[in-house]
């Protein structure tokens, strides 16, 4: 299946940059274009349950296809956490979302992590399509680097040997949890 543009359900431009260059193959429209720029609330259980949430209620809205990643860190020694309250973990910004979960980490020696992604793609006949992916490594002890967003400069990726606060884009994109969903998503679609 080929898709000429895709709308994607997220206000995130920092989610919406990657899409881009990883899924270069359609035309990748922001929901803001189309005039949307409220929340859609995550009240799914599971990464893959919010992905398609947002992507239903895009493509719903508007009736186009739509394109919506749930991603998060999960930590060993926080049994998963944050997880699906990554971006919410402390109630506030990046900065104090890391600062919490460095402060629960403090006495830990685990620091196993590993982010994942799930993505839905939502056709507005109802037709859904998933990809799911992981990216791991360990949770470093202060910021490392000033790339990315999120937990990046704290996040040692076992791919790179680096700090994905350190990684260029590119190098990133290559093993991040949402290229590895958005290829799966990708291998899926063309075998329809």
């Amino acid at each position: 299946m080929k898709l000429e543009k895709i709308v994607v359900a997220s206000g995130n431009a920092n989610k919406i940059r990657e899409i881009k260059q990883i899924f270069s193959n359609a035309e990748i429209i922001p929901m803001q274009s189309l005039g949307f720029d409220g929340d859609i609330p995550e009240t799914g259980e599971t990464f893959k349950q919010n992905a398609e949430i947002k992507a239903k209620f895009i493509a719903e809205k508007f009736c186009v296809p739509a394109l919506a990643d749930d991603s998060g860190l999960c930590v060993d020694a926080l049994g998963g956490a944050p997880g699906v309250y990554s971006a919410r973990f402390s109630g506030g910004g990046d900065e104090e979302n890391r600062r919490l979960l460095l402060k629960k980490l403090e006495n830990e020696n685990n620091r196993s992590a590993h982010f994942t992604s799930a993505v839905c793609l939502y056709l507005p006949d109802g037709t859904k399509y998933f990809g799911e992916g992981e990216t791991h490594g360990q949770i470093l002890f202060k910021d490392t680097g000033s790339n990315g967003f999120g937990y990046d400069c704290i996040f040692y990726s076992d791919d790179l040997k680096k700090s994905f606060g350190i990684a260029s884009a590119e190098e990133k994109n290559k093993v991040s949890h949402r290229y590895r969903a958005l290829c799966d998503l990708a291998a899926k679609l063309k075998k329809d």
